[in-house]
């Protein structure tokens, strides 16, 4: 049966969201409730999917355990596999509008930034496509005590991939991409906040013939994970979410000395230093901490300015934020969308709270928007006169929510920069580039940018310290999910001939 509902003139549609795809089939999903999936601007139920129990787990893993274990998918070349990622973009490109719905219904993002979004996933699948031709999976050497020797690469085996309910395509993606190329076969467990896209991903898999158990795609909550971690059949985890969890899925492999790359969150700052324009700047970073309204782990959320002009930035900043429009997402008007849900409401009003106790000065938002009846909406928030070391400084808020703090100079910017737990993304604001130079050398951060948001996914991403351990996008990102294995043979195989 398909599921088809029209949502503000664009058609949803979900062919199987009772069942959970396994094995290259759907099943009934054998959980004992369905899962509610709310619009987070009108908070009702638009979806309701089937949850995942235990034994469908169990499953998922038998059925990529199985695929991997007894099928020709890790043996086929590279290029062979990427047909296969050729076939998925193409999928993806054809369902854009319907991708872009699910996720502005889902979680907020606004429907115009949306669409373009999507259309840098297929993008992600066009990339690993492309290297299976330039990568070098076999290294031939000359052993001191054979006749031949050779350093291949294969694939690290079954991936249990987890993802945050943020932007679940996208960080999908950059597990499913790289381990499909690999030859690995794979466990996404989908957010039941927003499994929409995911769901959509399942389908396209199934239309494009992708062998039986190479991808399977279930849903759950914190139960299925764990089991999904801790299953010895299951040799590396994927996982994007919080630094907590992190820590704790970090905990559990290492038990079995599981595989595991971590892709956590971020408190991350923006030096903003003397030569640069306070108004460019404000501009900037108010514009990025609207995407997804700041439910963005790499957002820049601390904004670090010489103490003589803090006031005029925390004034610029102000002016920049309390300006943008918030309302409904699918409105072409609309600057921020809601927060994904209501605990995800709650959390930020709760910072609010923590930063007007400990002394830091409000200057623009606060709380709810009063024009609102319904929804999880948040106004954009700025509060001056911050201290680095307050709640609101060091803790990952993911709401529409800055942080404007001083500093005595450059080099105590920088320093206040990287006195947080996180270091996954910094930025610094100057037109020196000399000067840019030695700030980005010297930010603990996984990336550093200048003048703005910037990230290319291309060279990879992650995180310092408790921000993550690996990084995805990129060459960088197909590393984990390989093996290396020295041969060492007596003669020379045809194909090396």
């Amino acid at each position: 049966m398909t599921d088809v509902l029209t949502v503000r003139g664009t058609p949803i549609s979900l062919q199987h969201p009772d069942s959970l795809y396994i094995d290259g089939e759907w099943r009934a999903a054998t959980g004992e409730r369905k899962l509610d999936v709310i619009d987070a601007a009108t908070e009702e139920v638009f979806l309701q999917i089937g949850e995942t129990s235990t034994q469908d787990m169990d499953a998922a893993i038998a059925a990529a355990r199985r695929a991997f274990d007894h099928s020709p998918w890790p043996f086929l070349e590279p290029k062979e596999r990427a047909e296969y990622l050729r076939k998925f973009a193409a999928g993806m490109r054809a369902r854009a509008e319907q991708l872009a719905t699910f996720w502005s219904r889902e979680v907020g993002a606004t429907y115009r930034m949306a669409v373009p979004s999507m259309s840098r996933v297929p993008a992600l699948f066009d990339y690993y496509a492309d290297l299976a031709e330039t990568y070098e999976w076999e290294k031939r050497d000359q052993p001191e005590f054979s006749a031949f020797g050779v350093v291949v690469s294969e694939p690290v085996g079954v991936v249990g991939a987890i993802v945050a309910w943020n932007t679940p395509l996208s960080l999908a993606a950059y597990k499913i991409a790289p381990a499909l190329l690999a030859g690995c076969t794979i466990v996404l467990k989908a957010p039941p906040e927003s499994p929409g896209e995911l769901y959509l991903l399942a389908e396209i898999a199934d239309e494009i013939g992708l062998p039986k158990g190479v991808f399977n795609v279930v849903n759950g909550h914190r139960g299925v994970s764990e089991q999904l971690v801790r299953d010895p059949r299951v040799d590396k985890v994927a996982f994007t979410g919080s630094s907590p969890v992190g820590r704790q899925i970090a905990s559990a492999a290492g038990e079995r000395l599981a595989r595991f790359t971590l892709e956590l969150g971020g408190k991350s700052a923006a030096v903003v230093l003397d030569d640069y324009d306070l108004g460019t700047a404000a501009a900037a970073i108010a514009q990025q901490e609207c995407s997804i309204s700041g439910q963005v782990c790499m957002s820049l959320t601390r904004v670090i300015v010489s103490k003589h002009r803090h006031d005029e930035m925390a004034a610029a900043l102000g002016a920049a934020f309390g300006a943008k429009r918030v309302g409904d997402p699918f409105d072409p008007e609309t600057d921020l969308g809601p927060v994904a849900m209501a605990k995800q409401q709650q959390s930020v009003l709760n910072h609010i709270e923590a930063g007007k106790r400990e002394g830091a000065t409000l200057v623009a938002g606060g709380g709810v928007p009063s024009h609102f009846e319904r929804g999880y909406f948040i106004e954009p928030t700025v509060f001056a006169n911050v201290d680095n070391a307050s709640t609101i400084a060091q803790e990952e808020i993911f709401g529409p929510v800055l942080s404007v703090i001083p500093a005595e100079n450059e080099e105590h910017a920088i320093q206040l920069a990287n006195e947080t737990q996180y270091g996954l993304n910094n930025a610094v604001f100057t037109d020196d580039v000399e000067r840019a130079w030695y700030a980005t050398r010297r930010f603990r951060s996984g990336t550093a940018g200048n003048n703005g948001f910037k990230t290319d996914t291309r060279m990879g991403f992650g995180g310092f310290k408790q921000s993550g351990v690996g990084r995805e996008g990129g060459i960088q990102g197909l590393a984990p999910y390989l093996e290396t294995k020295t041969i060492l043979l007596d003669g020379v195989p045809k194909r090396f001939q």
